[in-house]
């Protein structure tokens, strides 16, 4: 008997994900606790959609800031999730994956953060060592 192995969620999946608390693209997986932002500590699950569209994957990205350090400290840097908490749509294939939708919808009251959006912004050495 042997043990066909499904891989739902590739790398490549990991490669266009960000954190939409403090835009970077790092996650580290933590074996039998879940994934995480190497940066902010916001937890990512990934789950399988409902309806594909027809495209390759279709793929829901739950994040959540239960673990996520130091909201409070620099607003600047980063922007916590509305209830604590968004999902985002994503279709595609790896190379060509593209956002559907945001949940809860972006607004005027909240807005993701961009890839890399605080790039260029120093963090300062009273923030840094907290997090």
């Amino acid at each position: 008997m042997s043990l066909d192995v499904i891989d739902r969620h590739s790398e490549a999946l990991f490669e266009f994900l960000w954190c939409p608390v403090c835009g970077h693209e790092v996650f580290s997986h933590i074996p039998f606790e879940g994934v995480f932002c190497k940066h902010c500590n916001t937890q990512v699950e990934l789950q399988e959609s409902q309806e594909d569209r027809g495209y390759e994957e279709a793929v829901l990205a739950c994040f959540d800031t239960d673990t996520t350090w130091n909201l409070h400290v620099d607003e600047k840097l980063r922007r916590d999730l509305p209830d604590g908490s968004a999902r985002v749509k994503i279709f595609g294939a790896p190379g060509s994956y593209e956002v559907d939708w945001w949940s809860p919808e972006p607004s005027e009251d909240w807005e993701p953060v961009e890839r890399g959006e605080f790039d260029d912004i120093e963090e300062p050495a009273e923030v840094s060592h907290l997090a």
